[in-house]
């Protein structure tokens, strides 16, 4: 499936979420706090926006670790099939019947417990976007009255399984609040807006945390368990959690106010994505890799930046989604309206751009090109595309142009009225690195540069008129 997609809150005067925290799977990463004294074990909430990045694996959301009585530890996480599982230890309370593979868009979840309720169904409620979910598996709901382990003075991660470290997060979060003390709906920390489409709200100013009770903003990067770290508790309790295997670079600027593209997992072929979707590398020999933008416009002007790794072939595409077969390899882009600038470690390291039935044109031959850092203005309205390598944009004969204003189009025949996706491709066992204004993993942003709206985190200048690709902007120019 690709598609473009709505944003979560595209209305420029709502509140706004500024950073989410990116956990990437294969660095074991996961934020930790262990409380001083224990706090409300019977009654409390917990609120966070959750967009997903690898699928299929059991991921832990977040989980505690008793430190007397293993029935009491909590877990909440999603499944190997992709469902959402409430659970303590040796006592599954229930697990969605629904499942939950979207990694284009952002989940709000809320787990409220009452364990003084007198109904069992009463004392454990998920809410999955505002509704509560009862399509569940039967499972054994907690005694009444009956202590669980959260608020206790023992491990809370999340990320990982509190007491071993398992199942590690594979996903971006933001807005996460703990309320020690209160089992609250989920209109504390959301609403339906006009369009229908569940949005956050400004909740901290309304909520009484209790004793162990946080929020987590992620507003700063620093790696200590402080008002300075990335997991500083913002809630006036105090409760800084400690992060691990996590670096400034992975608190981004895509959250549930403002969703950014990454590449679709649901429409890759053959590439093992990471970091969020934005990091890729071929998954197995003999074939190419190819994976798409997670949104594709059909009018507006873009821009994203591209990185290629190693001295070997690979391939930046915008393909027209009415026609591309989803999953197929980006180098049959002549039968599928496409055009694409093709990195070459051939004999010449040639940098080329072919489109449908058009052959292909050399823009420059040069060995110091093939890992350079690619930028791609993509003027859709005109059906224009411009490319620069390290900051020179195209000038008609090589990359000499370094105002934009001189650039010259490689193709002024992009693909009309139709939905353009932008899309990697490689025939080799490269990393590349694609940024649609939230870089990941090891694609290092030296300088730092914004669109015009102040959206996007660029290593270049964001050419006047064009935007980062976020539905912040897909609402205002797409």
């Amino acid at each position: 499936m690709v598609a473009s997609i709505l944003p979560t809150n595209s209305v420029s005067d709502s509140y706004e979420v500024s950073n989410s925290l990116r956990f990437n799977d294969g660095d074991n990463p996961k934020l930790a706090q262990t409380f001083g004294s224990a706090g409300n074990r019977r009654t409390w909430t917990w609120s966070a926006w959750i967009k997903r990045g690898v699928l299929g694996t059991r991921q832990t959301i977040f989980s505690q670790s008793a430190t007397t009585d293993n029935v009491q530890w909590v877990e909440v996480r999603f499944e190997d099939n992709d469902k959402i599982a409430v659970s303590r230890y040796s006592a599954g309370i229930f697990t969605t019947n629904q499942v939950f593979r979207d990694p284009n868009a952002w989940l709000h979840i809320v787990v409220a417990f009452d364990t003084t309720q007198s109904t069992d169904t009463n004392r454990v409620k998920l809410y999955i976007n505002g509704s509560q979910v009862t399509d569940v598996s039967a499972g054994t709901y907690p005694p009444e009255d009956s202590l669980t382990g959260m608020n206790q003075d023992s491990a809370h991660h999340i990320g990982d399984l509190a007491h071993d470290g398992a199942f590690n997060a594979d996903f971006q979060i933001c807005e996460v609040f703990s309320v020690d003390g209160t089992q609250h709906l989920p209109t504390v920390f959301g609403e339906f807006n006009t369009n229908g489409v569940w949005i956050p709200i400004d909740a901290k100013g309304d909520l009484t945390f209790g004793t162990n009770g946080y929020y987590l903003e992620f507003q700063q990067t620093g790696t200590s368990a402080n008002s300075s770290g990335m997991g500083a508790d913002t809630s006036g309790n105090d409760h800084h959690f400690t992060p691990t295997n996590l670096a400034a670079v992975d608190v981004i600027v895509d959250t549930c106010t403002n969703n950014f593209a990454t590449l679709n997992p649901l429409s890759s072929n053959n590439a093992t994505l990471s970091e969020g979707n934005v990091e890729g590398i071929r998954a197995s020999s003999g074939s190419s890799f190819s994976a798409v933008s997670t949104i594709a416009p059909s009018n507006g002007k873009w821009y994203f930046e591209y990185e290629n790794t190693a001295s070997q072939n690979s391939q930046v595409a915008i393909v027209n989604l009415d026609v591309w077969p989803s999953g197929t390899d980006l180098y049959d882009f002549p039968a599928n309206e496409s055009c694409a600038v093709l990195i070459e470690a051939n004999a010449n390291y040639n940098i080329t751009f072919a489109q449908a039935a058009a052959g292909n044109t050399t823009l420059q031959n040069s060995a110091n090109l093939v890992t350079a850092k690619y930028g791609f203005a993509v003027d859709i309205d005109n059906n224009d595309l411009y490319v620069s390598a390290n900051g020179n944009w195209y000038g008609g004969s090589s990359f000499n142009q370094s105002d934009f204003s001189n650039a010259t189009a490689v193709t002024t025949d992009l693909p009309s009225n139709a939905p353009l996706a932008f899309a990697a491709n490689g025939s080799l066992a490269n990393t590349f690195y694609i940024n649609f204004g939230n870089p990941g993993g090891d694609d290092s942003i030296s300088s730092g540069n914004a669109d015009a709206n102040g959206y996007g985190n660029f290593e270049y200048a964001v050419p006047s008129g064009y935007y980062s690709l976020c539905t912040k902007n897909l609402a205002e120019y797409g």
